[in-house]
């Protein structure tokens, strides 16, 4: 945690475990990414593989994103 990190007002922090990547929401679209778009291929190059996640990322939907990530301890406002 830095110590110098200036939070907005409106913004809450959730501190997670160390080392507990099925907290995070955000490793789960992470794994989805890759089970879906990014996995069985060879890449060029650098450039290649970054294009892959970008149009990979922009393929993503609302509602996929909300499946995926969704975590009953996360308090979700609509």
């Amino acid at each position: 945690m830095a110590k110098v990190l200036k939070v907005p007002d409106n913004i809450g922090l959730l501190y997670l475990l160390a080392y507990s990547p099925e907290l995070n929401p955000i490793e789960r679209l992470w794994a989805y990414l890759k089970s879906h778009y990014l996995s069985n291929r060879a890449y060029t190059d650098y450039d290649d593989l970054f294009e892959v996640c970008l149009n990979s990322w922009n393929k993503i939907t609302v509602e996929q994103f909300r499946t995926v990530c969704h975590v009953e301890w996360i308090l979700h406002e609509t």
